[in-house]
């Protein structure tokens, strides 16, 4: 490991101990991630994003604390700024069905951990999906809140960005209106929020830990509708960890798609290609 000096002393401002050596890492798609060996011996990783919009790390900090506070394994923080984040390092390791089943539990349990201070579905300060602004203004229903807050907003940026074709968006519209009649409703959960296999680090400890949170109160089918979107080590030990403490609510996998909705949206306003086509013939299975 070399030494960044720019890098090193804003972190040693940050924390207020000597950085004796710094290495990119690799993988971060809107940060720079940076792994700093401190003069304890102990090591971090920093993330730095140069003009990152306001609240941007805080509001990461505060999910990341959200989400431990209700058990879940996540890299202890170590300091947050208005523009950079540093939290303990943790060693990569590989999948395990031991830790996919521990975090299958873990899970159940921060889904009826309570929620507060929501004070219903959302939170009470807007977040980050990605790059992009999520408002999270509360909403005493998920039906209402996913419709006015998750739902619609992408689907309008999705075409203001033209990621997504007239008729595939009046599909969505028509499945927003029956969103009440679709889902059952259920007390809000604690959520991660973007809930993807990235997210997700299995670590040499033998534990899996969750990272990069869009944290907020919401649907707890949502979190494990991402994590099936695009496919987790082990999934089906997950799943049935997390049936053995909390059971989900009948035909929950046929529901999966409609969850499944807002993250595509986001992923059309990102990256265009196919998403919002496919968010649409989602739609379609349930209009």
């Amino acid at each position: 490991m070399a030494r960044q000096p720019l890098v090193a002393r804003r972190a040693e401002e940050m924390l207020g101990t000597a950085v004796v050596a710094t290495a990119p890492v690799a993988g971060g798609d809107i940060a720079r991630a940076t792994k700093l060996r401190l003069s304890d011996g102990s090591t971090a990783i920093m993330k730095t994003l140069p003009l990152a919009p306001s609240g941007f790390f805080e509001t990461e900090a505060q999910g990341l604390r959200w989400l431990a506070e209700a058990g879940l394994r996540t890299p202890e923080l170590l300091a947050s700024g208005p523009d950079a984040l540093i939290l303990r390092w943790v060693e990569p390791g590989r999948p395990s069905p031991d830790a996919a089943e521990e975090l299958g539990r873990a899970l159940a349990a921060a889904h009826g951990f309570g929620v507060e201070p929501a004070g219903g579905f959302g939170w009470d300060h807007d977040g980050f999906i990605g790059s992009l602004p999520m408002p999270n203004q509360p909403a005493p229903t998920w039906a209402e809140f996913y419709a006015v807050r998750r739902v619609l907003p992408y689907l309008k940026l999705a075409r203001d960005r033209r990621a997504i074709e007239e008729d595939d968006a009046a599909v969505i519209e028509r499945l927003v209106g029956r969103l009440p009649t679709l889902v059952p409703e259920e007390p809000p959960a604690r959520l991660h929020g973007d809930l993807w296999n990235g997210n997700v680090l299995w670590a040499h400890d033998g534990h899996a830990w969750l990272i990069d949170p869009a944290a907020y109160a919401g649907h707890r089918e949502t979190d494990l509708a991402m994590l099936t979107l695009f496919g987790l080590p082990h999934l089906e030990k997950l799943v049935a960890a997390y049936q053995s403490v909390r059971p989900l609510a009948e035909g929950w996998e046929d529901r999966v798609g409609i969850h499944q909705l807002f993250p595509l949206l986001v992923h059309a306003c990102l990256f265009g290609g196919g998403y919002g086509l496919r968010a649409a013939e989602i739609a379609r299975r349930f209009t």
